[in-house]
């Protein structure tokens, strides 16, 4: 890297990247919009690379600028740790990607263990989808996923580490008149709700449905949202995919109730992503607390 580049180079790039424009950033950094439009050129210069295009009034990254920026955001956070850690008292930041099916229980208890160990570090927790949580993954948004393992397509340049399987299951609520039927009658004749296409659960519900002559079934809502998925299911008598740790707490007080679907296969790796080249002692510290955690529910759940 050229030795002219700054540590304001590298600030101004990321707030533009991240506002997609100059104005709100020069308001943030209590600089004028030309003085921020000159350090960025500048910028551009150095590394001999466009990192912006203009679209209208927004600035969109471009190739090499989404490239720069996944590796710039990984620095800072560094620099940003390093730094914390010579103030006593001030552990900086952990930010996590959690998918819906560890976000009502496991996580919860993994995050409560970790602030009674580690109270000088903040985590910050993101939600949504799974391509989402990976694209923030990979941009360096947040420094670990947890959920379930990603496709082998996804894993360039990421590590995944198993901590449990984890069924999908189907589910109704309490006093359903389905309970006790077979469940081909039961998806023939209630309204059925699956996981968007988009979700990693939904290739094994529709090898599922092929398997009983059901291919092509026709869901009334697609999600994995636990509070839509709930208030649909407690009011209704919908029936609905998924995977088990999301309803965990309505099936343990019978507010919902699993229907056997006679099949084992329907279940897959949950476990933590990162990126290879991230490492620290808060993140070490988080992933050890998620192990110790799954390793004890697991022993728990053979006894």
């Amino acid at each position: 890297m050229h030795p002219a580049v700054k540590l304001r180079h590298i600030r101004a790039f990321l707030d533009i990247a991240s506002e997609g424009g100059l104005t709100a950033v020069a308001r943030l950094q209590g600089i004028t919009q030309p003085a921020l439009s000159r350090t960025l050129a500048e910028l551009e210069t150095l590394l001999g690379q466009p990192l912006f295009l203009r679209q209208g009034r927004k600035l969109v990254l471009t190739e090499a600028g989404a490239l720069f920026r996944r590796h710039a955001m990984t620095a800072v956070q560094a620099l940003e740790a390093g730094a914390a850690a010579l103030r006593p008292g001030a552990g900086g930041i952990l930010r996590l990607g959690v998918l819906p099916t560890v976000a009502t229980r496991f996580m919860p208890r993994v995050m409560l263990r970790f602030r009674e160990l580690h109270p000088e570090t903040l985590l910050s927790v993101e939600t949504g989808p799974h391509f989402h949580l990976m694209r923030l993954l990979r941009e360096g948004s947040v420094d670990l996923m947890v959920g379930r393992l990603p496709g082998a397509s996804e894993m360039a340049g990421l590590s995944f580490d198993h901590l449990f399987e984890e069924e999908v299951i189907l589910t109704v609520r309490s006093g359903h008149p389905a309970i006790g039927r077979p469940v081909t009658e039961v998806l023939a004749r209630h309204p059925v709700i699956l996981p968007p296409a988009t979700a990693l659960i939904r290739p094994p519900v529709d090898a599922y449905l092929a398997s009983i002559g059901l291919s092509g079934l026709r869901p009334v809502v697609e999600t994995v949202s636990l509070a839509i998925g709930r208030g649909i299911c407690l009011n209704s008598d919908a029936v609905w995919f998924i995977s088990r740790g999301v309803v965990s707490h309505e099936i343990a007080r019978d507010e919902m109730v699993q229907l056997p679907t006679g099949r084992r296969f329907m279940s897959g790796a949950v476990g933590m992503t990162r990126r290879q080249a991230v490492s620290g002692a808060a993140l070490t510290a988080l992933e050890n607390i998620a192990r110790e955690i799954a390793r004890r529910e697991g022993s728990a759940q053979q006894g």
